[in-house]
């Protein structure tokens, strides 16, 4: 069924769901049809009066039909918007809200427009037609909403059937945090009413075929629909909810667990309480949140290695990042003094300071948005503008390096220091290696020159150095800069000029 109405919808394409739902409608005739076959096994009438009730049952039916399709045309107007080519955010949006609601929206029209244009006109008139007392129009209403209800049920899922093809194709272009509005009517109340109005119609139907026989009058109809509701409510009711409960009981367990995994509890497991597809259902749940668990395992440890922003950008991208020229501030630190400690050290000792010194540094850089792109011993290598560009690199990284400088003084009280060398300038970031071991890393005489510069620190016995193509791109002061341009660098030929942040030494000479 599901290929014939998917191929339909290929078929007719924007046409599809207003013919669909208006092909759906004339079904009521069928309906009609059977419910006036029903009121003859009660009521004895001769062929021609069955005629003109037909006739006039069906001719109600059309009119209805007619207030149908406005209705249909009107509740589709989204999604014949969306066919048309209409397809941003909201129109998309509106498309599928329109079509989940179609059955549900049409279904609340059920007890007034049928009602009066069908149900009440047939029953006066085949009162009328029958020769029947007028109270007896009590009871033809009585059969006649009997067969709405059953026409109402077989359109609400009807339409759910008909619309699913073109209700799946808006949904693959739905944004992943769209709000799907209002809820409509939930699986657990349509078992648990309409399993009792199924009873109820068969009850009726079985009793009108049996009573038949016995040549019973349109009287004996009020008795037989009380009797089928009262067996609908009573004997088949707690089979009703206990089939409800093992069908909702694993969908709620479900449920809750799948908000938990939306709130980041992947330690979220579903008991397996049953064999059956619920059951099936629930293991494939556990083995996708075990799955979960362990790529976000892998994605922490992945990150640990290579930082946030690169493991999300190879996560995206792939390992293979291709160079690409990028404006960037580098951020070149190193321990002064840390060969003769770690002469005299064991290497654990070492590694201890090291990881200790670099849990208070590393922080900083990070919250100023620098990528720790490389440790090499007592050095790292911080990198403002790669892998994600940054629009104001250069002043993140002087306002890091001036924050690591005071947090090391500050903790360490002089028994250690630091060398800081700012420069900025155009690099190639991207991956490089080979033989299935690569890493990101920027290249460009920035970083070379950013290096030599922390090692001008040592002459000039300022804890922060930056270049003046770092502070050509400040936008603020960050408390001034005292000239260092004397100071030659080694390995440059051309003059680079030198300035020490006014504010680290307004700070030594505090102390």
């Amino acid at each position: 069924m599901d290929r014939v109405l998917r191929y339909a919808y290929a078929r007719l394409g924007r046409r599809y769901p207003l013919a669909a739902v208006v092909l759906q409608f004339q079904l009521a005739h069928v309906v009609v049809l059977g419910g006036i076959v029903l009121l003859r096994l009660f009521q004895p009438m001769s062929g021609r009066t069955f005629a003109v009730l037909l006739v006039v049952a069906e001719l109600l039916v059309a009119l209805d039909n007619v207030s149908s399709t406005r209705l249909a045309r009107k509740l589709l107007r989204p999604v014949d918007s969306w066919l048309g080519g209409a397809r941003d955010r909201t129109a998309t949006t509106d498309a599928w809200r329109a079509l989940a609601a179609m059955p549900s929206d049409y279904t609340r029209r059920v007890p007034t427009v049928p009602v009066v244009l069908v149900v009440v006109p047939f029953s006066v008139f085949a009162t009328l037609e029958l020769h029947l007392p007028i109270y007896s129009a009590l009871v033809i209403l009585v059969a006649a909403m009997m067969t709405l209800l059953y026409g109402a049920m077989f359109r609400f899922f009807a339409l759910e059937s008909l619309l699913r093809p073109v209700l799946a194709h808006v949904a693959r272009r739905m944004p992943d945090d769209f709000d799907p509005g209002r809820a409509g009517v939930a699986l657990r109340n349509r078992l648990l009413v309409g399993l009792p109005a199924i009873n109820v119609l068969t009850g009726v139907i079985v009793a009108a075929v049996e009573m038949n026989r016995s040549g019973a009058r349109l009287a004996d109809l009020g008795p037989a629909v009380v009797i089928a509701v009262v067996v609908a409510f009573t004997v088949s009711l707690e089979l009703t909810i206990l089939l409800s409960r093992s069908i909702f009981g694993p969908l709620d367990g479900l449920r809750e667990a799948t908000e938990s995994v939306r709130r980041g509890d992947l330690s979220t497991r579903v008991p397996v309480v049953s064999t059956d597809e619920t059951g099936r259902l629930a293991r494939s749940f556990n083995d996708m949140v075990a799955g979960l668990q362990e790529r976000e395992r892998l994605h922490e440890a992945f990150g640990a290695y290579v930082g946030p922003n690169v493991a999300e950008m190879v996560l995206r991208k792939g390992t293979n990042l291709d160079g690409e020229e990028r404006e960037v501030t580098i951020l070149v630190l190193d321990i002064r003094d840390f060969t003769r400690y770690a002469e005299e050290a064991s290497a654990r000792e070492v590694v201890d300071h090291l990881n200790e010194f670099y849990g208070h540094v590393v922080p900083i850089l990070v919250r100023h948005g620098g990528h720790p792109n490389k440790y090499v011993g007592d050095g790292l290598l911080g990198v403002f503008g790669a892998p994600e560009p940054l629009a104001f690199h250069a002043d993140c990284a002087v306002a890091a390096a001036i924050e690591i400088a005071e947090a090391v003084r500050e903790r360490y009280a002089g028994s250690l220091r630091v060398g800081i060398g700012v420069n900025s300038g155009p690099v190639i970031a991207g991956t490089i290696g080979g033989g299935g071991h690569v890493e990101f890393t920027v290249i460009g005489d920035p970083v070379n020159t950013a290096a030599r510069v922390e090692a001008v620190t040592r002459l000039t016995d300022d804890d922060v150095l930056v270049t003046e193509a770092t502070r050509r791109l400040l936008t603020e002061d960050h408390g001034g800069f005292d000239d260092r341009a004397a100071v030659p660098l080694r390995g440059k030929t051309a003059r680079v000029d030198l300035w020490a942040p006014t504010a680290l030494r307004v700070t030594t000479t505090g102390r």
